[in-house]
């Protein structure tokens, strides 16, 4: 690989905006922050809520006369 060419690799501090969590991770940025991570989630978490399909398909159903 040539010299002088390549970003210099750090490790840096990722911080979410949302709940505060810090973790170290790689980068060529001095330092990183996200929306939401990991720890604040829904799908981490458990609580994400799914969307209801099942009456949509029953109302499309019912709305052309499909059995």
């Amino acid at each position: 690989m040539k010299q002088g060419i390549h970003p210099v690799y750090n490790k840096v501090m990722v911080t979410c905006t949302s709940c505060g969590n810090q973790f170290e991770s790689g980068s060529i940025r001095k330092e990183i922050r996200v929306d939401t991570c990991s720890n604040c989630h829904p799908f981490y978490t458990g609580k994400q809520r799914f969307a209801q399909a099942a009456g949509r398909v029953e109302k499309f159903n019912k709305k052309y006369g499909i059995k």
